[in-house]
């Protein structure tokens, strides 16, 4: 009977101790994530991060519009911590949409350029995105593309291929034209552009790639990134062909792009995706994002062969949050050019 009471006090006590003298720094810390971005290679950079701050990271991914579409519906009930998204309308129509939150941190202003972050510090940028035209030496001449605007050289007719209107890319791209060159001279390079296009427009940026190669078009525009990803054999044998038999014309300046990421409006664990926020935006955490992507870090230049193969490119400036204002107006000139 002793030996019995003795256990029993013992487990008594064991059990007050589990649940009553849990000191606070070791409940564990989380962070929930909705991401836009669809590589695997993102795991490990939040494997490093979870190694060095125990703060464990929870992802949901999904297409960047139904991502903002689930934050909407979900409102005060969401689980989003932290919101990663790709192309400049997309995180700044997240911000305007009152999904975002401002935050202060000294470490995301400093480093992340001017331009590639929001003014009211809802949104910073993790990574860069080039947008180059890719063409086939066999079916054009590369020595007479240098700018976007060149597709729309009479000469090139029924030579060009584009990916559809609904791309956030292309949409961000004719926003980028209205920027540098003016509505009206923006409406007169869709007119001629479009009136080039002889295929149907293309869903993504690999399948225009392929077309060119394939000698369906002569001509073409993608992010930089994808021609990278062919080349490298990450899709396979045949599309690293495919992308073999194509030159990628950089313009300079060129439209760069970027993925971005904020902190949830009603996030639970602010302070945790400030954090995560803070080592992604890092120059260790946007290359550890970028690098195998393909991509560009916030303030250097992918060192893979590849992507250096591409040729150096000179940004033309133009904000990410100017991006996001034409939008609306993007969208517009491309459905009256007939940009389906």
């Amino acid at each position: 009977m002793q030996n019995l009471k003795k256990i029993l006090y013992s487990a008594l006590s064991l059990t007050f101790l589990m649940n009553v003298n849990i000191p606070v720094n070791s409940i564990e810390k989380e962070v929930k994530v909705y991401s836009g971005r669809h590589y695997n290679t993102d795991r490990g950079v939040y494997k490093k991060f979870s190694e060095e701050t125990g703060i464990k990271v929870r992802l949901i991914e999904a297409a960047g519009i139904s991502l903002i579409e689930r934050l909407k519906r979900e409102g005060k009930n969401s689980q989003a911590d932290l919101i990663l998204l790709v192309d400049a309308a997309r995180i700044t129509n997240a911000a305007k949409a009152g999904l975002l939150q401002n935050i202060e941190s000294k470490s995301l202003e400093k480093d992340v350029p001017v331009g590639l972050k929001d003014k009211n510090k809802e949104w910073y940028a993790l990574t860069r995105r080039v947008r180059v035209m890719v063409a086939n030496p066999k079916v054009v001449d590369v020595s007479k593309i240098k700018d976007y605007t060149d597709l729309a050289d009479p000469s090139l007719k029924g030579k060009v291929c584009l990916r559809n209107r609904k791309s956030p890319y292309n949409q961000s791209l004719v926003a980028n034209q209205i920027i540098n060159k003016g509505e009206s001279e923006t409406k007169a390079w869709l007119n001629g552009m479009i009136s080039n296009v002889s295929q149907p427009f293309f869903p993504g940026d690999i399948s225009i790639i392929r077309a060119v190669s394939k000698k369906k078009c002569g001509v073409g525009i993608v992010n930089h990134y994808y021609v990278a990803r062919m080349l490298a054999g990450v899709n396979g044998r045949r599309d690293t062909l495919y992308a073999k038999r194509t030159t990628v014309l950089t313009p300079n300046p060129a439209h760069v792009n970027i993925s971005a990421g904020g902190v949830a409006k009603y996030a639970t664990n602010k302070n945790e995706a400030i954090s995560l926020l803070e080592f992604l935006a890092s120059p260790e955490g946007s290359k550890g994002l970028a690098a195998p992507t393909f991509e560009h870090p916030l303030k250097e230049v992918n060192q893979n062969e590849i992507v250096k193969n591409f040729g150096e490119f000179t940004s033309d400036n133009v904000t990410i949050e100017d991006l996001g204002e034409k939008n609306s107006l993007a969208i517009k000139l491309m459905k009256d050019a007939g940009w389906n």
